[in-house]
């Protein structure tokens, strides 16, 4: 029983502690990717895109909100012209991770229930698990702040 206890308390303390699941970006990774996609500026198809998107996910994976900012600048700007159900829903999903690490939570839960909306038959690296787990976080998150 005292186990069990103990392992509430601990998810208790790590949901308000800011502890997420999402995985972090160093500056050094940033600065590569900015690198690469310099190098690669003249170019077009789809390295460029892929170079682009590290950049994005680095961005807004980073621990500097200004680096977020950037990345959830950049994802919103191509989002519009995006027709690729895959790029967009990859697009939506980094661009909630970006506003969940904003601390912008009922945005995070829209971009993910839009992303949760893409056509669901594409193979996608983000399962449907995943982004069902971020959204309730996300909500679970949005709904704390109004009870402190």
């Amino acid at each position: 029983m005292e186990a069990k206890l103990g392992k509430f308390f601990e998810s208790v303390t790590n949901f308000f502690s800011d502890s997420d699941q999402l995985p972090w970006c160093d500056s050094d990774i940033v600065a590569g990717c900015e690198k690469e996609v310099a190098e690669l500026d003249k170019g077009s198809g789809e390295l460029k895109y892929e170079c682009i998107m590290r950049l994005s996910w680095a961005l807004v994976h980073s621990r500097r909100a200004d680096d977020v900012q950037r990345g959830i600048a950049m994802l919103e700007a191509s989002l519009a012209s995006t027709t690729s159900p895959l790029k967009k829903r990859e697009k939506l999903y980094l661009l909630a991770v970006g506003y969940f690490r904003s601390g912008d939570y009922p945005r995070s839960r829209e971009l993910v229930e839009q992303c949760l909306m893409v056509d669901n038959d594409i193979h996608y690296p983000y399962s449907i698990v995943q982004l069902q787990i971020l959204w309730h976080f996300s909500l679970l998150r949005h709904a704390a702040l109004f009870c402190i």
